[in-house]
C-alpha cells in the first residue's frame, strides 16, 4: 500500500482534527483526497513538519496530528528529541515511513535499511510509540484520537506517489484559511 492509499483509509477517520502535512506530494494527495481548512499544506521547509505539529499542539487544546515521513524526519532528527522532551496529550505525529524521498524522486532513506523511527522516537523520550503497517494504520490512528496521550505512529507503507494537481493556492492563502480554522 502507498502513501495516497493511506490517505485514502484515513479520510473518514481524520475529521475534526488539526492536520499539519508534510512538503511535496503528502501534501498534494491530501489536498486531492480531502481538502479541508483545517489541513495545513506544507509547500516547503522539509523536515519542519512534526516541529510545527508540536508548536501547535502546544498552542491550542484541539488535537493536532502532524502527517510527516521518514525522509522528514531524518532531515530533522532532533524533532524526535524535542518531542519527546515535550509531551502533549493532544499530539499525534503520524510517520509515513516509506523508506524513502518520496517527493524528490523516491531514493531511499535509511529508514529502508537499519534505521527504526520507532527505536530513535523511544530513545529520544517519547513514551507512546506504535509501528505498524500501512493496513493497521488506521486502527493505530483511531485509538491515538480516542487516548489522551501522545503518541508517535510510525506507519510502513510502501514507496510510491500518486500523480495529483498542484495545490493552487498560495502559500498566504492556506496560512489565513488554516489560522481562521484554528481560532474557530
Amino acid at each position: 500500500m502507498i502513501r495516497y492509499e493511506l490517505l485514502e483509509l484515513l479520510k473518514p477517520i481524520i475529521t475534526d482534527e488539526l492536520v499539519v502535512c508534510n512538503i511535496g506530494s503528502p501534501s498534494q494527495e491530501l489536498h486531492a483526497i480531502d481538502d479541508q481548512p483545517s489541513n495545513f499544506y506544507m509547500l516547503g521547509t522539509m523536515g519542519l513538519c512534526s516541529s510545527i505539529g508540536l508548536g501547535l499542539a502546544m498552542a491550542t487544546d484541539k488535537k493536532v496530528i502532524a502527517i510527516d515521513g521518514d525522509g522528514s524526519v531524518l532531515t530533522n532528527m532532533g524533532t524526535l528529541a524535542t518531542i519527546g522532551n515535550n509531551h502533549l496529550d493532544n499530539y499525534i505525529l503520524l510517520i509515513v515511513d516509506n523508506g524513502s524521498y518520496g517527493s524528490t524522486g523516491d531514493q531511499p532513506t535509511y529508514t529502508g535499511a537499519r534505521t527504526s523511527l520507532a527505536k530513535v522516537a523511544e530513545a529520544c523520550g517519547c513514551d507512546n510509540v506504535v509501528e505498524c503497517s500501512a493496513a493497521d494504520t488506521p486502527e493505530a490512528v483511531k485509538t491515538a484520537l480516542a487516548g489522551q496521550k501522545m503518541t508517535i505512529i510510525v506507519s510502513k507503507c510502501d514507496s510510491g506517489n500518486r500523480k495529483c494537481p498542484v495545490i493552487t493556492m498560495n502559500p498566504i492563502m492556506i496560512r489565513e484559511r488554516f489560522m481562521a480554522e484554528v481560532a474557530r
